[in-house]
């Protein structure tokens, strides 16, 4: 819940997820790259590491879904929500 507070009102927008330490968020209004590219740029561009969530489908399948894990500190969540919203 922490996190979602964190990230509300940016374009980024949330599936459900329960009982995990991973959030899927949808990036469709914020790019057109791949998942795998805007993975690597965001890590590169903004130091935040998200997974792509084609890697893992078999057949790679590109849903413009990335996978944030928000078992870190309230800190490092804020900062991440910073970042997010200025995309």
């Amino acid at each position: 819940d922490f996190f979602l507070g964190q990230i509300k009102g940016s374009s980024f927008k949330p599936l459900p997820c329960h009982g995990s330490y991973f959030q899927l968020l949808s990036y469709q209004s914020v790019s057109e790259k791949g998942d795998k590219e805007m993975a690597e740029w965001m890590t590169k561009e903004h130091k935040l590491a998200p997974i792509p969530v084609s890697a893992f489908y078999k057949d790679k399948t590109d849903h413009k879904l990335l996978r944030f894990c928000f078992a870190k500190g309230e800190e490092t969540l804020r900062k991440a929500g910073e970042i997010l919203k200025k995309l």
